[in-house]
Order: C-alpha cells, then sequence, then structure tokens
C-alpha cells in the first residue's frame, strides 16, 4: 500500500520536474492542465483512458509557427517523454482555431498536477497515421460519433458504423463540427456491435442544443430518450423516468447509464434522475435513431458498453464544455520550459533577498495580523450575537402592555436586556407596583436612570473592548513596514559601497525584498480598517440603541408607575 501511494506521489510530481525538451525539432508547445482538486473539477477516483478535447486557439498556440494542416503536432504526457493518442478534428490555421482530442491514460484524483504538451512547429514533421478518431476512444467505447465528416455521413470512430444519408452541419458547433436536425432523424442501421442484450450495462451520452425543446432525442428499439415542451424524458419497456428540464437554445449534455440494476440519468454532470431497473431489463436492438422530431444540434454521441461512473460524467461534461477550472493552456517555447524550471519566481527572489531585520519586521507584522484577524472574528461575533438577541427583547419589550411583566424569557446575550434587569432590579427595590405602594417620585424616576445610564456605558466598555488592538494595526502596520523597508534600503547601499559594485543587477533584489516589508504593513493594515469600520459601524448603531431603550424604558415606567 504504502509503495503504491509512493508511486501515485512521483506520479503527481512528474510534471513539476519535467524539464526538458522532448525534441528540439519542435520549436513550441501549449501546456494543458486537469485540475481535479476541490478547487477546480472535484474527482474523487482514479479514471484511465479519458478522452479530453483540447482547444487551440491564437491565445494558447502559434498556429503561424505550426505546419498549416496541423500535421507536425504531437502530444505527450506530463512527462514529456510519453507519446499519447491523439486525433485532430479540426485545424484552421486560417482561423486560429483548433481540436485536438487525447486519450489520457491516467487522471489522478484531488491534483492540478494533470499535465500534458500539444508539441508544434515541425516543417519536417511526418503526418502521425495514427491520428484517428478510434485513437482516442476507450475499450468501452461501443462507437462514438464526432459528426466532423467532411461529405456530411455521420460515422463511428472506426467508420464502420454509417448513417443512411448525409446531414446538415453547423460549423462552429459545441466543440468542433455539430449535426444540424430539422426532424427528419439520423438512422444508423441495426448492428450487433450495437446490440445490449438483457440486463446489460451501457450509457448512452450527447450534448444537444435545441432550437425548439421538444422532439425524440435518442431511440433504439424499447429505449428512448424524449424531449417535450422542456422535459426530459427517458423510457427502458414499460420504465419511465422523468429527468428534469432543458432549455432551448442552450448546450446540454445528457447520459443515461444502466447498471447495478439502476437506471440513472445525468444533465450536465450532475445526477438528475435514477429509477430501479425492472428484471430482466428488456434486451436493446434494432437501428439507432437520433432527432425524430427534433429542430437544433447534436453533437458527441458516444454509446459504452459499461455504466460509466459519476466522476466519469463529470470530468466528460467538464471537458467537453471547455470549463475554465478544469482545463488550463500556455504556450512554452525551449528557453521559458527552462526558464520556469530553473526560476524560483518573483517571489521567491524578493524571498531569497530579505535581510535579517527585514524577516524581524515582517514577523511581527504577521503576529499583529493574526491578532487583528482574532479579534476580528471574536468581536464580530459577540457582536452579532448581542445585537440579534437585542432585537428579539426589544420586540418584546414593545409589544408588552407592562414593562415591568414581561414572560421572563432570557436574553443572555442581549445588553438592552441586561439594562432592563438593572432598571427593574432598581424598580424592585422601591416596590413599584405593589399594593399600597405610593408613585415614584421624579427624584426617584432620576435615581433609576441614573443606574440604567451607568451600566449603559459599562455596556459600550464590553462592546468596544479591543477594538484599539485594529487601531494599533491600523496605525502602526504601515510604519513598522515603512520601517523595514527604510532599514533594508540602508542595508543594500552599504552593502554596494562596501563591495565597489554599482549595476542595477546587485541593486534590484534588494531594493524590491526591502519594499517588501512595506506590503506586509499594508497588508495588515488594510483588512484591519475594513474590520474596524465595519464592527465601529455596528457597535454604534448597538450603542444607539441602549440609549433610546433608557429613554423608552423610563417614559413608560414613569407613565405607568410615576406620580401624576
Amino acid at each position: 500500500m504504502n509503495i503504491a501511494r509512493t508511486l501515485i506521489g512521483l506520479t503527481i510530481l512528474l510534471p513539476a520536474v519535467a524539464s526538458a525538451w522532448w525534441n528540439n525539432d519542435w520549436k513550441e508547445r501549449t501546456a494543458v492542465s486537469l485540475n481535479t482538486s476541490s478547487a477546480g473539477v472535484p474527482v474523487k477516483e482514479t479514471l484511465t483512458n479519458v478522452a479530453i478535447p483540447v482547444r487551440l486557439h491564437s491565445g494558447n498556440f502559434d498556429f503561424i509557427g505550426a505546419k498549416p494542416d496541423g500535421s507536425d503536432l504531437r502530444v505527450l504526457a506530463g512527462d514529456d517523454k510519453t507519446p499519447l493518442k491523439f486525433w485532430i478534428e479540426r485545424f484552421d490555421s486560417v482561423n486560429e482555431l483548433g481540436v485536438v482530442w487525447v486519450l489520457v491514460p491516467s487522471t489522478l484524483p484531488g491534483t492540478d498536477k494533470n499535465t500534458l504538451y500539444v508539441y508544434a512547429g515541425n516543417d519536417k514533421a511526418p503526418v502521425d497515421t495514427g491520428s484517428t478518431p478510434a485513437a482516442v476512444a476507450d475499450a468501452a467505447t461501443l462507437a462514438a460519433f464526432h459528426f466532423a465528416e467532411k461529405d456530411g455521413v455521420a460515422a463511428d470512430q472506426t467508420g464502420q458504423i454509417k448513417a443512411g444519408a448525409a446531414t446538415a452541419v453547423e460549423v462552429n458547433g459545441l466543440i468542433g463540427q455539430s449535426a444540424r436536425l430539422a426532424g427528419t432523424p439520423i438512422v444508423w442501421p441495426a448492428t450487433d456491435k450495437l446490440k445490449f442484450a438483457a440486463d446489460a450495462a451501457f450509457t448512452v451520452s450527447f450534448w444537444l442544443r435545441p432550437d425548439v425543446a421538444s422532439g425524440t432525442l435518442y431511440s433504439q428499439g424499447p429505449f428512448k430518450i424524449t424531449l417535450a415542451a422542456g422535459k426530459l424524458n427517458v423510457s427502458l419497456g414499460a420504465l419511465a423516468v422523468a429527468a428534469g428540464d432543458v432549455a432551448a437554445a442552450t448546450w446540454t449534455q445528457v447520459a443515461v447509464t444502466s447498471g447495478a440494476g439502476k437506471l440513472s440519468v445525468t444533465v450536465n454532470g450532475a445526477p438528475a434522475a435514477q429509477a430501479d431497473l425492472p428484471r430482466p431489463s428488456p434486451a436493446i436492438d434494432g437501428p439507432v435513431e437520433v432527432g425524430e422530431g427534433y429542430t437544433g444540434l447534436i453533437d458527441e454521441l458516444d454509446l459504452a458498453g459499461v455504466a460509466r461512473s459519476a466522476d466519469y460524467l463529470t470530468l466528460d461534461y467538464s471537458a467537453e464544455s471547455a470549463d475554465a477550472k478544469l482545463i488550463a493552456t500556455k504556450t512554452e517555447t525551449p528557453d521559458s520550459a527552462e526558464s520556469a524550471a530553473s526560476s524560483p519566481g518573483y517571489f521567491g527572489i524578493l524571498v531569497k533577498s530579505l535581510t535579517p531585520d527585514a524577516w524581524t519586521i515582517i514577523g511581527i507584522l504577521g503576529l499583529m495580523l493574526l491578532v487583528a484577524i482574532a479579534v476580528m472574528i471574536t468581536k464580530g461575533l459577540y457582536v452579532a450575537r448581542t445585537d440579534k438577541a437585542n432585537q428579539r427583547f426589544l420586540k418584546e419589550f414593545r409589544a408588552a402592555d407592562d414593562v415591568l411583566k414581561l414572560t421572563g424569557k432570557q436574553y443572555g446575550n442581549s445588553s438592552i436586556y441586561r439594562l432592563y434587569q438593572a432598571g427593574l432590579q432598581e424598580l424592585m427595590k422601591r416596590r413599584v407596583g405593589q399594593t399600597g405602594r405610593a408613585p415614584l417620585s421624579g427624584a426617584s424616576m432620576d435615581a433609576v436612570k441614573a443606574t440604567i445610564d451607568a451600566d449603559s456605558v459599562r455596556e459600550g466598555y464590553a462592546l468596544n473592548a479591543q477594538m484599539v488592538l485594529l487601531t494599533i494595526a491600523i496605525a502602526g502596520g504601515p510604519f513598522l513596514g515603512l520601517l523595514g523597508t527604510v532599514v533594508g534600503v540602508m542595508i543594500t547601499f552599504a552593502s554596494i559601497a562596501a563591495a565597489g559594485d554599482v549595476n542595477v543587477n546587485a541593486i534590484a533584489p534588494g531594493i524590491a525584498a526591502a519594499l517588501l516589508a512595506t506590503v506586509a504593513g499594508l497588508s495588515v493594515a488594510i483588512p484591519s480598517l475594513f474590520g474596524y469600520n465595519y464592527l465601529a459601524s455596528r457597535i454604534k448603531t448597538i450603542t444607539s440603541d441602549m440609549q433610546i431603550f433608557v429613554d423608552e424604558f423610563v417614559t413608560r415606567v414613569a407613565e405607568t408607575y410615576g406620580a401624576p
């Protein structure tokens, strides 16, 4: 088990340590990263042999340097040594657009290190005869229809399963070219390759962009996927499953899987419906029809002899929809790749050049930031609890007929409730409301109000406690950072004077590192300033509520129990 984990870890690290250029005859490459971590498209299982479309454009690929037909393209794994199977669906050097399908042998879960490289820029490169649609289909794929044929006759990846007639196409479809339907279906004749026995596992997936959200999307024997007034429905024999909504004029991926006694429907990579299959489930045989009564676009129809996993379908959807969270690309040259492999980066240069005094200042600022964050969090929670409890108590107080006879509920977090308790205690000392007691005099009311006011001041102290730490961070952070910068610049110039070396390469790193102290000071002050202003505003509101309550309380007591 430990050995397997070590191997996986080394595999993940391979792209990061790969610095060699695969072949110097190729002058450029596009690095493609698949992010399967929580920051990208979360995938929890290791997936093997997944077909990924890589979209090339002027922003991530040099079409001028490549051959006009793209025949010099090669795809390498993250180790920069292992060739990968690929197929070029589209390569338009004039409009600078291309689509390269790559069969990724393995995608590791929870990492952004799933890397591959698309090489180009070799005028002498021979045509790669292995670049075919069949090259990017895994063993479980029975038929994959990309609708990229020049004659419009839709065929599978092997070219053996062909539609009975040509279909109109949309050049700029989902990925490359897509089929355009106007009510007449695409029909592929019955074949043993697309026959599913009773209880057999299978997956049918495709993309659609309906002009009008109605029609039969897929039909084969007892198995049908239909769209009626925007509602997606799947049926297998007597079993019918409603699977949610599909919007018009929007690309949507639909995948239906059968396996382990369940019929599952996935829409845009997310589970949409599931039902128990009858036993035995009916066999599926006969011609395949797509688009009876349907108007719109269809693309990437895939039939597999297995029930694709949820992670597979999620990754497949994200890859084909060009989700930026999953796929990141960038253009590289031999020089840029070597520089990236050997350079510590700008931030690394700054950290490396920091002097001990700058480290000390930055360390102090780091502690200040931690203290400021702790104060903002604790004080924010305290203020929120107090304000919420105050509003609950005020609601009951203002609804009461007699303010001395509330329901007895406890409001431990309410500062106003504590003021009420203080006032109530003073009134009880004077036996207010008891039979035979004289009404409260003006002097007594003043004494009660003075007591409540004193407690109100104490509550204000509690609300403002530790706020001074934020003011220290706001005022002191930039000055400490400036101190670190000034000292760092002084040391840099002193060292230059001692060495007698006056050039920009000697000065720049030290000064840049010194400025990092100022950045650290501002990084402490800016969030502290925002937090202080927010908390001060909330505290001011609570303080105003307390002052208003004191006046309300005293006034209502005077009305009920005061002397006329």
